[in-house]
């Protein structure tokens, strides 16, 4: 994972490889992206397959459905990008020099702005899911009964994204000494973190119903 343009072009097995090793990066917060990217990929596969006469009915709101899980796995590349980016950042504004009250002041600034910026990725990762994960859920009657299974896989996943995502986001909030912005973080990321959860639990009842 060195910054290149496709990060998803990597195989599986590098990137397993990567996340695996001493490297900080790829991180937590990369692999809350990556699940978020499964997650839809599922969702995209349960509307392309919810299809043929007998969903005539819901075909243009499947074909909107692909086209939004489509957008959202580009997008978790470009999150997954964006969290090594802020991570390098980060370690970057650690290593500015300190010897005068300048170079002090410069760099605190610089730790306040990366730490900021490390918190807000992941943040913006939690509400990409969400606003997917309620696309999902306003079409978990429709869907393909043989395919409702998949349906639950992706909102696990993209859950597992949020929950991940907002633990990444929890861990830069120390870092943030304006308390004002910590406090707008804490409670945007509380709120996202049990939406998700509370969406994801009513799907799955809703699929284990229809299974039933």
């Amino acid at each position: 994972m060195n910054g290149q343009n496709h990060v998803f072009d990597q195989p599986i097995r590098e990137f397993l490889h990567s996340a695996a090793s001493s490297a900080p990066t790829p991180g937590g917060g990369s692999v809350a992206a990556l699940a978020a990217a499964l997650g839809a990929s599922m969702g995209s596969m349960v509307a392309n397959i919810t299809s043929g006469p007998k969903f005539e009915q819901v075909r243009e709101q499947m074909a909107e459905i692909v086209k939004l899980m489509q957008d959202a796995m580009t997008e978790a590349e470009t999150f997954l990008k964006k969290d090594i980016e802020s991570f390098n950042g980060y370690m970057a504004a650690l290593g500015l020099p300190k010897a005068s009250e300048e170079e002090k002041r410069q760099r605190s600034i610089a730790l306040q702005q990366a730490a900021v910026q490390a918190a807000s990725v992941p943040l913006h990762l939690m509400k990409r899911c969400l606003e997917v994960m309620s696309a999902l859920a306003s079409v978990t009657e429709q869907a393909n009964k043989n395919v409702i299974s998949d349906l639950g896989i992706a909102l696990l996943m993209l859950d597992a994204a949020v929950q991940s995502a907002w633990i990444t986001v929890e861990i830069n909030l120390g870092s943030i000494k304006d308390a004002g912005v910590r406090a707008t973080f804490q409670d945007t990321g509380a709120e996202l973190s049990s939406r998700s959860a509370g969406i994801k639990d009513q799907v799955l009842g809703q699929i284990r119903e229809r299974l039933a």
